[in-house]
């Protein structure tokens, strides 16, 4: 069995590092022409697998879009989720389910167990609690080949107070919250050899050095990095933000290539996958 980390190493190499979002917003599903409903989402998320297998090698379905609608959202999302398998994409959920204990682990169950209906090749998690919080979650992943997306420096700007906040205890005391998070995740992926399977999402619209975040925490590290396109991100700013890590990321775009409609989804993605090659020098 391959690890998370190998696998996304080896799509890096054959897809590159776009990863598109499928986000059903209300708004998009208008100007798609579907129906803000089961089906609507249903077919939403399967024109954008369709559009993307072959091209790119990663998909993010945002959760909550299809879970506002409960049972039925879920329904679509199950089938969204067994297309992408089907067409051998890397599928991260992005979840962003954080608790203690059991609570915590059965979350991962939900989206790292293999056969599950939800089944993810990785989920986003959140460990505001602190990393040794999800312990379940990690020890899901790595005895899966599955992975895990800790939110660190995420890209929403509320977020800078609590995750510059400074750390008074344990063996990050002195460092941020978001250098911590670092510092414990990296220690995790210690024993890979190779990229590790538990990532971190850092927002493209953050300074990995205004949150203290050490360069040498992030090298053997999976970045999710949302903010690119709408939230004011480039694709030429990926070498400035990640540095050395930067052949890690995993460049997340979604309003933007999606709201070129339906009938125009496939050239957009072409599109960025190779603006993205050029910027990586790929």
């Amino acid at each position: 069995m391959h690890s998370f980390g190998e696998r996304l190493a080896a799509t890096f190499v054959t897809n590159g590092h776009l990863c598109i979002g499928i986000d059903p917003h209300p708004f998009l599903l208008e100007q798609w022409g579907l129906p803000d409903s089961e089906e609507g989402l249903r077919e939403f998320g399967l024109r954008i697998i369709e559009a993307t297998a072959g091209t790119v090698g990663i998909v993010k379905p945002q959760v909550a879009f299809f879970e506002r609608h409960g049972s039925v959202g879920y329904a679509a999302l199950e089938a969204v989720l067994t297309a992408a398998r089907d067409a051998e994409l890397i599928v991260i959920a992005d979840v962003k389910r954080g608790d203690v204990g059991s609570s915590v682990t059965a979350y991962g169950e939900a989206w790292l167990t293999p056969g599950s209906t939800l089944e993810a090749d990785a989920m986003t998690i959140s460990a505001y609690q602190g990393v040794g919080s999800i312990s379940g979650p990690i020890a899901l992943a790595e005895s899966t080949g599955k992975g895990l997306f800790v939110l660190a420096a995420t890209s929403n700007p509320e977020a800078v107070v609590l995750q510059t906040a400074v750390i008074r205890h344990g063996p990050f005391s002195g460092e941020t919250v978001a250098a911590g998070i670092v510092g414990e995740v990296h220690t995790v992926n210690t024993s890979s050899n190779g990229m590790g399977s538990i990532g971190l999402v850092l927002g493209a619209t953050v300074s990995v050095a205004d949150y203290g975040i050490r360069p040498e925490h992030l090298a053997n590290t999976p970045i999710l990095g949302p903010g690119f396109g709408e939230q004011g991100a480039a694709f030429g700013d990926i070498s400035r933000v990640y540095g050395a890590a930067s052949s890690n990321v995993i460049v997340s775009v979604s309003r933007g290539v999606l709201r070129s409609g339906s009938g125009g989804v496939a050239v957009e993605i072409a599109r960025r996958r190779d603006e993205l090659a050029e910027a990586m020098g790929t």
